[in-house]
């Protein structure tokens, strides 16, 4: 039998000993496992969705649990409605608070703008919804997705009403709170990027510059019964608002573009309409007040579309950046503010 030995550590050595143990101990705690936490991996975008949501076959996403953060969020209560604003399309552009309401809600009920990558990044497990509506197409009607909501919520579920861009700009997300409110169901709005701004700004074009407006004006392109909008004074926009935002128009472009030059706008003023706005499939159709229902109809540019009218379109040659990500040179001074500073001169 060997003798027994015995080891005599210095001070320094249960220095380092300490130190590695703590090393270890962090390490165990980011790595175990946390309820709802979805750890490194990847899944098809529509995994777990019913309901008539679609799939885009061979995209994978990767998805990280959210960084601690210096704040807190709410708590999604049971029996409570979120209704809430997925932006217009590009999974990036969702608020914290929503992407929070994705990973802790139990039903999402989503219209038919939500992108499928969004709906990807629900909780595990979570019942994805179909509820949408769509110009020309069988649509859920307004008054049973209010019912299904108040339902869902009165048996205790957390309920999560996701809706394209903001749920307050042109998306009856107002109506949808007062009949929660109506049934005395508790409810939290998260606003969404809006269309007219996000979507504008991934085509390059901004809402404002000091050298173009300083007012814009957002439309709706029709109204409950689809028809172009009856309570709209055009010539009183057509004078007064420099830039002119229009939803959901693309149907009735020709009428509104010939009402807009009656009330005195010129027929050579820019155009830009941008289909898919922030989407993979983002295109975006430059052309004038007089032109634009012809040029419509020529490239077959679908919904759901943006329209923007107004000098600001001139700027998208300077700030097109997605263009310019894949080789377009941008002007400078797109409004040619230089060269009739120098005549002046």
């Amino acid at each position: 039998m060997m003798p027994m030995q015995f080891v005599f550590l210095r001070r320094r050595d249960y220095v380092y000993i300490a130190f590695y143990l703590l090393r270890l101990a962090y390490y165990y705690d980011r790595l175990k496992p946390r309820p709802h936490d979805r750890r490194p991996g990847t899944w098809t975008p529509g995994a777990g969705v019913r309901s008539g949501a679609r799939r885009r076959g061979g995209l994978r996403l990767k998805c990280r649990p959210m960084d601690k953060l210096p704040f807190a969020l709410p708590v999604f209560e049971p029996g409570w409605v979120w209704l809430t604003g997925a932006g217009p399309g590009d999974p990036g552009l969702l608020t914290l608070h929503a992407l929070h309401a994705l990973r802790s809600c139990d039903v999402v009920l989503h219209d038919a703008l939500v992108d499928n990558q969004v709906l990807a990044l629900a909780r595990p497990g979570a019942e994805v919804v179909y509820a949408g509506k769509r110009g020309g197409k069988p649509s859920t009607k307004q008054v049973d997705i209010s019912v299904r909501m108040v339902q869902l919520a009165r048996q205790g579920r957390r309920v999560l009403r996701l809706k394209g861009g903001d749920p307050f700009v042109f998306g009856r997300g107002a109506e949808e709170a007062l009949a929660l409110v109506a049934a005395g169901v508790h409810f939290r709005i998260i606003p969404g990027l809006t269309a007219g701004i996000g979507g504008l700004e991934y085509a390059g074009i901004p809402l404002t510059h000091r050298d173009t407006n300083e007012a814009v004006t957002f439309i709706t392109g029709h109204n409950v019964d689809g028809h172009m909008p009856d309570r709209v004074d055009w010539d009183a926009i057509a004078h007064g608002s420099p830039v002119i935002v229009l939803y959901m128009a693309l149907q009735h472009i020709g009428e509104i573009a010939a009402r807009l030059i009656a009330g005195g706008r010129p027929g050579d003023e820019p155009v830009a309409i941008v289909s898919k706005a922030t989407t993979l499939e983002q295109s975006v159709l430059v052309t004038t007040l007089a032109q634009c229902a012809e040029d419509v109809r020529r490239t077959r540019i679908g919904p759901p579309a943006l329209i923007v009218v107004g000098n600001v379109v001139r700027l998208r040659a300077g700030l097109d950046w997605m263009s310019a990500v894949r080789g377009a040179r941008l002007d400078p001074d797109p409004l040619h503010l230089r060269d009739a500073d120098r005549e002046a001169s």
